[in-house]
């Protein structure tokens, strides 16, 4: 029988329930015990509502617990290095979302902090666990494709949840940022995580220049060492809601799958739905609803492998090594589009505020 594992939540908006509901209906060896919000009264409320012990405006009270084995950060790009460095401080493990943080230096002091004081940094990368996108790795892994030369990831639709999404001082830039970590990081897995050759992007912002000095829509493609290519195309300008696919070509085959049109009922509504008011307006009309569609991404099931890790019986396969290197990606996928050119590897960025000052500069 595994340990449980004591969970502390940082963050009690959109993707910290995502992780809740993961951990209290799919993983028997993690109990949470508290959360934290900054927002005044948003934690009693987020824990009155799960029925979590703790809850704390401040996330250095949740660090002073003793019994928390693991945080979860979900909270804006420009908090995750601070709250991970107190946290490991701290003596605590760490599940940061992704981007794991704005900068490179940051993400240096991360990986540091975390090494000295002997706990994990797990960068949480969910689609390297949605059921069908693992399936995809298995078949490529099992030889059906041969030698696999090209692996294309998209994520896309019109916009992000939450409105610090927008600024770009707080996020440190745009879709790619926000989505194309996802692309990057699931290409670069099914690839097998070969080193970098070359990246070139092209960016522009096509709809929302009224909210955002960020890219509202990014293509980006990766060469890699082994001679395959990475294809990433994200979108907050897209409409008719989420659409997340990938293909995968090789010598002897190919796939492709689509993460939530096969799980969807093809849905007409004049009213809209959801358990949130401001979810309504988003769900009138045509709209494909998702069954178990936080199964489908994959968040029961990294959350699961996270806890193992915490426990000691699974080696991690997601880091915050792997985490700065989607950066590193990301930075010269933003100074390729902002000299309209091919960046070469072995590549040293300059250093910046933010990884999208490298595009507008």
């Amino acid at each position: 029988m595994s340990k449980t594992v004591k969970v502390g939540l940082i963050g009690a908006g959109f993707v910290t329930d995502l992780h809740e509901f993961s951990f209290r209906r799919y993983v028997p060896n993690a109990e949470i015990v508290a959360v934290a919000s900054v927002t005044p009264g948003k934690a009693a409320h987020f824990a009155k509502e799960r029925n979590i012990p703790h809850a704390f405006d401040n996330y250095r009270d949740l660090l002073a617990l003793r019994d928390i084995d693991v945080v979860t950060v979900a909270i804006p790009n420009d908090l995750h290095a601070q709250v991970t460095i107190d946290a490991a401080r701290a003596g605590k493990h760490v599940i940061c979302e992704k981007p794991l943080c704005k900068t490179l230096e940051e993400a240096d002091q991360m990986i540091e902090e975390c090494m000295k004081h002997g706990v994990l940094l797990l960068y949480a990368e969910e689609l390297l666990f949605a059921p069908k996108y693992v399936r995809a790795k298995t078949l490529i892994d099992e030889g059906a494709f041969g030698k696999v030369f090209l692996a294309k990831q998209a994520e896309e639709h019109s916009g992000p949840h939450m409105p610090w999404f927008w600024d770009v001082n707080r996020s440190g830039g745009g879709v790619l940022l926000d989505m194309g970590c996802h692309s990057i990081e699931y290409t670069r897995w099914v690839l097998g995580k070969p080193k970098v050759k070359s990246v070139s992007a092209t960016l522009g912002t096509f709809v929302h220049a009224d909210k955002t000095q960020g890219e509202d829509h990014s293509v980006t493609v990766i060469e890699y060492d082994n001679n395959s290519l990475a294809v990433c195309e994200n979108s907050w300008a897209k409409l008719g809601g989420v659409d997340d696919r990938v293909e995968i070509y090789g010598s002897h085959g190919h796939t492709r799958a689509d993460l939530l049109r096969g799980n969807a009922l093809i849905t007409y509504s004049n009213t809209g739905y959801g358990y949130a008011v401001e979810k309504a307006d988003t769900t009138k009309g045509w709209t494909f609803t998702t069954f178990e569609e936080t199964w489908n991404y994959g968040f029961p099931q990294e959350m699961q492998h996270f806890v193992n890790c915490v426990a000691g019986t699974e080696t991690p396969i997601e880091t915050g090594e792997d985490g700065r290197e989607v950066l590193k990606i990301i930075y010269a996928a933003y100074q390729s589009a902002g000299e309209k050119r091919q960046i070469a590897w072995p590549y040293q960025p300059q250093k910046v505020e933010k990884p999208i000052d490298l595009w507008k500069k």
